[in-house]
Parts: structure tokens; C-alpha cells; sequence
């Protein structure tokens, strides 16, 4: 029983890790970054604990070079002198010396060919990690573009469909709109039809008959005759009226 409780509880952790990747790829790819970062440097030391190795086993090469030479001189020396008991010991450490010399170069030959494999597994193993690291960034760029532009197009179909939802709407408002506007067409004619003209008219005549009054009274005060179809235009080619002026009758 708690197993299988076990087993669904990370279930449901692994959907929530799951979602939350899904979510958030431009994370996880910095997480695979660093992770890369961290494992190419524990290799480095590995790789560099190797070359160490490397460089002990060729410094031991050198030092048993240089022992086997001494020792063949010091046997032919003491050879060539008569001294063989002498001779015969730098021949047993010579054969040593020699022994050694030929297994430390075989293991620095192993060494460096297995370093060099190393580094050239390294160098593969990191090239095709940056290809996929460099393929997943330009996934995720697409991604996006095309994340971008499909919302853009349900954007616009939403549109689309809202306006013509809107089209009952519209047609309902244009109607009400022709009815105000006729409505109000039909009160301005009401309105023009019940003015009083005959008013106009008649306040327009008496209008002018007061200036005509004015206008004799001023006439008159001024010695000024007026003809009396003074406002009526005068006939082409008829002579002016002419003004009198009181003054010039004295």
C-alpha cells in the first residue's frame, strides 16, 4: 500500500516538474548549460590528473635512460679493467634498470595514446553538445515566432467573429438612428409649417410705414422736399429729383 502511495506521489511530482519545464524550456536549456559547464570541468580534472601521469611516467623514462647508460658504462668499464664480480653486479642492475625502462615506456605509450583519446572524446562530446544546446536555442526562438504568430491569428479571428457578431447590434443602432433622425426632420417642419406669415408681413409693413414717417419728419424739419415715390427706383435715363433747401427760397 505505501508503495504504491509512494509511486503516486511521484507520479504527481513528476507531471508538476513536467508542467513547470514545459513552461519555462529557456530555463531548463540554462540548467543544461551550467550542468555541461560543471561536467566539462570535472572532466578537465580528470583529463589533467591523467597528463599528470603522463609526465611522472616520462620523468621515470628519463631517469632509467640515464641509469641504463651509466650502468652500461660502469659494466664495460669494469670489464675491460678485469673487475668482474664488479662488472658482473652493474650487469644485474643494468638488466634491471633495463626491465623497468622497457615496461615504463610501454605504460607512457599507453598513456599518451589514452590521453590523446580522452581529449578527442572531450572534444567530440562537446562539440555535440553545443550543436544541440545551439539547435534548441534556435527551437526556441522558432517556437516563439510561431507561438507569437498563432496568437496574433486567433487574435484576428476573434476579431472577426466579434464584428460580425456586432452585426445585429450595428443594424439595431443605424435603425434607431434613421428613426431619430426622421423624427426630428418631422418636428422641424411642424415647427416651419406653424409659423405665422401673415404675421411677418404685417410687422414688416409697419415697419416701413414708421420709417417712411421718420423719414418725412425729417424732411420737413430739414426744408427738404420728398417725392413721395422717392423709394421706387428711378426710370433709366429720367432725371433725379432735386433736393430744395429752405434756405434758398430767401
Amino acid at each position: 500500500m505505501f508503495k504504491r502511495v509512494y509511486n503516486v506521489f511521484r507520479g504527481f511530482i513528476g507531471l508538476f516538474v513536467s508542467g513547470m519545464e514545459r513552461r519555462n524550456p529557456e530555463a531548463l536549456l540554462e540548467i543544461e548549460k551550467e550542468n555541461l559547464r560543471k561536467q566539462i570541468a570535472q572532466y578537465n580534472q580528470g583529463l589533467a590528473e591523467h597528463a599528470g601521469l603522463c609526465e611522472r611516467l616520462m620523468s621515470q623514462v628519463k631517469k632509467l635512460e640515464s641509469d641504463e647508460n651509466e650502468l652500461r658504462a660502469k659494466t664495460g668499464a669494469n670489464l675491460r679493467a678485469g673487475n668482474k664480480e664488479s662488472a658482473g653486479q652493474f650487469a644485474l642492475r643494468l638488466q634491471t634498470v633495463s626491465t623497468q625502462l622497457k615496461e615504463n615506456r610501454s605504460q607512457l605509450e599507453s598513456a599518451e595514446k589514452t590521453y590523446q583519446e580522452l581529449v578527442r572524446a572531450r572534444e567530440v562530446s562537446v562539440r555535440a553538445a553545443q550543436d544541440k544546446i545551439e539547435a534548441l536555442k534556435f527551437n526556441l526562438s522558432d517556437l516563439k515566432i510561431k507561438n507569437a504568430t498563432a496568437e496574433l491569428n486567433e487574435m484576428a479571428a476573434g476579431m472577426v467573429q466579434q464584428i460580425g457578431g456586432a452585426g445585429d447590434t450595428l443594424g439595431r443602432l443605424s435603425e434607431m438612428v434613421e428613426e431619430d433622425r426622421q423624427r426630428a426632420a418631422g418636428r422641424a417642419r411642424v415647427a416651419k409649417d406653424s409659423l405665422d406669415t401673415g404675421g411677418f408681413a404685417l410687422k414688416e409693413a409697419e415697419q416701413k410705414a414708421l420709417a417712411d414717417q421718420a423719414l418725412a419728419d425729417f424732411a420737413a424739419k430739414e426744408g427738404i422736399a420728398l417725392d413721395h415715390d422717392a423709394s421706387a427706383a428711378p426710370a433709366h435715363g429720367a432725371p433725379q429729383p432735386t433736393k430744395t433747401m429752405g434756405l434758398e427760397n430767401q
